[in-house]
């Protein structure tokens, strides 16, 4: 099967920054549209597998988040406030108002997963249903930290580190340390992912283009995705619980059985604490990519769930 065929890649300029995105290629049809976003270290191709198996049923659309991929990667502002989940969660919904779409299924994996829980919460008349992969929330997760957690999550610690010393360790050997992630977390080794999408992580993970500081622009935006989620944007999680906002939407919860979320936490507990509708969910044989290393049973629970 052809590269992402039926799909288009496209890049918007919103709010004076790129944004870049594979949709479906017949946007003129009326069917539901689905918002599927990536998580780190990757970008948009994570979805390509789940994509030719829901593409008959959904108008899809995949961003490349804010800070990876070919959208934008601008350096960060003293309160990393330009890489909240808040930010991040705004820009798909301006590039969804560019396309002209009120309201969606949302599902996102890993840092995507932590965007669609503040997209939801911010814009609950947007979201008709709600899936997150692999993570727990990110409030309860730092605030259950203990070594084992800090051990098998160290880069949550790593890359929060002032700006540029993990952007320059890690830009020593960008490669090895992308592999050493893609390999890690359950995923026992880098067979999962097709060859075509590992080069595009490389290309994009391991660009050595500097930002206007002269920092790695793509490692450096990474780190910053990181930064505000130690920081801003649990102050913004803080602010939604005081005020009792919770996700409206139905939300289903998927995680992977050799995971550090299965292992440490109790995943469909502490959504269910986070959301006013019903929450579903299992534990899945795999590690943390689950969208690569089980695409079809990853396409059929959302084909279910998001009738």
């Amino acid at each position: 099967m052809a590269w992402f065929e039926g799909f288009e890649r496209l890049t918007v300029t919103l709010r004076g920054l790129p944004v870049h995105f594979r949709r479906s290629a017949d946007w003129s049809n009326h069917k539901p549209v689905l918002v599927l976003l990536h998580g780190f270290p990757q970008t948009h191709v994570l979805w390509h597998r789940v994509a030719q198996q829901l593409k008959d049923r959904y108008r899809l659309v995949m961003p490349d988040l804010r800070g990876y991929g070919d959208s934008s990667h601008e350096a960060a502002d003293a309160e990393h406030a330009h890489y909240s989940k808040r930010a991040m969660a705004q820009e798909v919904i301006d590039m969804l108002d560019h396309m002209g779409v009120q309201d969606f299924y949302l599902c996102g994996h890993d840092r995507g997963g932590r965007v669609a829980h503040r997209l939801a919460v911010d814009h609950p008349g947007r979201v008709k249903k709600l899936c997150v992969i692999d993570i727990a929330p990110t409030f309860d997760m730092y605030k259950a930290t203990d070594f084992s957690f800090a051990q098998a999550y160290y880069h949550w610690f790593h890359l929060t580190q002032p700006a540029p010393l993990p952007e320059f360790m890690i830009g020593g050997n960008a490669r090895a340390y992308l592999h050493a992630k893609l390999g890690g977390w359950g995923s026992q080794g880098l067979g999962y992912i097709e060859p075509e999408a590992l080069v595009e992580y490389e290309r994009c993970f391991c660009n050595p283009t500097p930002n206007a500081k002269g920092w790695p622009a793509a490692i450096h935006s990474a780190c910053e995705d990181y930064r505000a989620s130690a920081g801003i944007d649990l102050e913004h999680d803080r602010e939604s619980r005081a005020r009792g906002d919770k996700i409206a939407c139905d939300t289903l919860v998927l995680w992977g059985q050799r995971g550090v979320v299965n292992r440490l936490f109790k995943p469909l507990e502490l959504w269910q604490a986070q959301c006013a509708g019903q929450v579903s969910g299992q534990a899945v044989p795999a590690g943390h990519f689950i969208p690569e290393e089980l695409p079809e049973l990853t396409a059929q629970a959302l084909a279910d769930f998001m009738r």
